[in-house]
């Protein structure tokens, strides 16, 4: 910034002199036409002069003729030097009331054209986003004014993780990767980004890149937890509980996420322990609700169609976030939907670990599922229940 105010004083210094330079010439040439009339006068005294004295017979016609041409002579070679007179001055008030206004009209014309997308958005990212979803449209501008910023892509990428969309995200990132190389973090965030899209399905292209991203750091954290991921949900307990291990030492104390990486290992460990015991028993049932989802007719104008609508179940004893999820609008509404093991937010907590549950549906127009304008909420009841249950979304969200 301070580069352009030197760079500017200089242009400004610059474009006074063209318009004072002219001011000063115009007093030396006033003083020039000063003289010009002055030496005039003086010859016209003179010629006035060998008049009278010709009348007075002093001098004859030769000498008068003589002393005429001397006069005028003397008056060329005092004039000689004098600039031609010039047409059309500009005065002294309009040059001055230029040089003080085009400064001003310059600086008004850049902050208007050449940076007003970038102050309005300085100013913008000076206050708090009040949900995520801004969050996510200031960083999309972002993006867009400045497509080459690989750290812009990558927050966008974060948010859009944030806001449920994988999709989204695994195509920013891979922009991102493009951009700024294949650096391990990047390539971490793709892969997760890529598996969730692919709703948990572990492919060639997900194994190939956490394979890229250990291999130049085997402790990339977001590979660590992903390959743990996989391989809880393939019942490779052990190959899990290893990848949490190296994950957890990379977590300084009293990170948040230690509890719940505790809570995954400890119940891999578990699994793994019990796995020889119940081998010969049947494979427990997974537990699947299935859920039918309305709109009060009374909401009805009061919602938008592309409002989010969030579809979970939670424990009726246990912790307050959903244990399986889906994501709607409303424009999708009435609609039916089933929630099982495979919608878990998190491996280590299922629908089939607890066995009684409460099924929630919440419009949330941030796109917030702790939060939002509407709620409809069910009954405690057994996460084994097979029969369809209905919810009817009607009451405003405490």
């Amino acid at each position: 910034m301070i580069e352009f105010w030197l760079s500017a004083g200089l242009l400004l210094l610059a474009a006074l002199s063209f318009l004072l330079i002219p001011i000063l010439r115009g007093r030396r040439r006033q003083q020039e036409e000063d003289r010009t009339a002055l030496n005039v006068a003086l010859y016209q005294e003179r010629i006035a002069e060998l008049a009278g004295q010709q009348a007075a017979g002093v001098l004859d016609e030769a000498q008068m003729a003589k002393g005429r041409d001397e006069a005028a002579r003397e008056l060329l070679a005092d004039t000689e030097g004098a600039e031609a007179a010039r047409q059309g001055h500009l005065g002294k008030a309009l040059p001055l009331l230029a040089a003080v206004l085009v400064p001003l009209m310059a600086l008004g014309l850049y902050l208007h054209f050449g940076a007003a997308d970038k102050v309005a958005m300085t100013q913008e990212f000076a206050q708090a986003p009040k949900s995520m979803e801004e969050m996510t449209t200031r960083l999309e501008r972002v993006v867009q004014a400045q497509p080459d910023s690989a750290e812009a892509l990558y927050f966008l990428g974060r948010a859009y993780m944030a806001e449920q969309r994988p999709a989204d995200a695994a195509r920013t990132f891979e922009r991102a990767v493009a951009l700024a190389g294949r650096q391990p973090e990047l390539l971490g965030q793709w892969a997760q980004a890529l598996y969730f899209a692919a709703d948990k399905q572990w492919s060639p292209q997900v194994q190939a890149l956490t394979d890229e991203a250990l291999k130049a750091d085997p402790n990339e954290v977001t590979s660590l937890g992903l390959r743990g991921i996989a391989a809880f949900e393939g019942e490779r307990y052990q190959e899990a509980i290893d990848y949490w291990k190296r994950l957890l030492a990379q977590l300084p104390e009293g990170d948040a996420s230690r509890a719940a990486l505790q809570g995954g290992i400890d119940r891999a460990a578990e699994r793994l322990g019990g796995a020889s015991a119940q081998a010969a028993a049947p494979a427990p049932v997974a537990a699947r609700l299935k859920v039918r989802v309305e709109l009060a007719a009374a909401l009805q104008d009061k919602v938008k169609p592309d409002d989010t609508v969030f579809i979970f179940a939670r424990a009726s004893n246990g912790p307050p976030m959903p244990l399986a999820a889906k994501r709607v609008t409303v424009a999708q509404l009435p609609i039916e939907v089933e929630l099982s093991d495979a919608d878990a937010m998190l491996p280590q907590m299922k629908l089939s670990d607890f066995a009684e549950v409460q099924l929630v549906a919440r419009v949330s127009r941030a796109g917030q599922p702790t939060h939002g304008e509407w709620i409809g909420q069910g009954k405690p009841l057994p996460s084994a229940t097979q029969a369809t249950q209905h919810l009817t979304i009607d009451s405003p969200d405490p």
